[in-house]
């Protein structure tokens, strides 16, 4: 049975299912891949995002904005929103597949 994301444990499941088919899809994964050098280590950083944006806790600390922009640039300005569709397909997917509420 589905449950709400209650916490730092859910958000982390969350993200690492998710990432784990970003990196495995043939169009995203080679951005990625190319880009994260530390994998466990960026999936906490993400972790403490989604829990900063979801919990009102302070523990996010950065530019994401930033980030993106530098990857894009890395990747010659090619990302576009087709890129962006799957990216959040992939995000709605996980979240229906393993968690309930809004």
């Amino acid at each position: 049975m589905k449950k709400e994301i209650e916490n730092r444990a859910d958000v982390f499941f969350l993200v690492e299912s998710f990432y784990t088919k970003i990196r495995a899809d043939d169009l995203l994964g080679p951005i990625f891949n190319d880009v994260i050098d530390d994998w466990p280590a960026h999936l906490e950083r993400l972790t403490d995002f989604w829990e900063t944006n979801l919990f009102f806790v302070n523990k996010f600390k950065g530019n994401p904005v930033r980030k993106h922009q530098e990857v894009d640039a890395k990747n010659k300005q090619t990302i576009d929103a087709l890129h962006f569709g799957v990216w959040l397909n992939y995000w709605m997917e996980t979240l229906e597949t393993h968690f309930a509420g809004e």
